[in-house]
């Protein structure tokens, strides 16, 4: 097992950052880790429709996925629909610009759901990370 591993099967420092590795080595990681994976390609999304959209897509979100903030916290606490319960789960957002395409309350109001679905997930004894890459 790497570091990279280990870290990321640390409950306590799970939530949203910067990736600082590539994204090769990250990827061997999640696998060695046995979390569950979701790249967002971002280089097309310019407003907070698209980015929910990019998202939605990419977690396979159910019918009643709504567009929103409310949803996607509630889509990234759920994940039901997965066919596999992993122990852990990771989102890369790859291409993001520096707003990822949205107003300042719009990108706050996403720091926080990714921050309350990292606290979430540590109540279910599983990580859930954010990476910028």
């Amino acid at each position: 097992m790497t570091d990279l591993c280990q870290h990321l099967e640390n409950l306590d420092e799970a939530g949203a950052y910067c990736l600082r590795c590539p994204i090769e080595v990250l990827r061997v990681n999640v696998m060695l880790a046995d979390f569950e994976l979701f790249e967002v390609d971002l280089a097309e999304s310019h407003s907070k429709g698209e980015f929910l959209a990019a998202v939605a897509k990419i977690i396979q979100a159910p019918d009643w996925f709504g567009h929103n903030f409310d949803a996607l916290f509630d889509a990234f606490t759920d994940l039901s629909w997965l066919s596999v319960s992993a122990p852990g789960y990771v989102l890369v957002l790859r291409h993001a610009s520096d707003t990822l395409g949205l107003t300042a309350l719009d990108y706050d109001t996403l720091m926080g759901v990714f921050q309350d679905a990292a606290e979430y997930w540590k109540t279910q004894g599983k990580s859930f990370w954010v990476f910028f890459a």
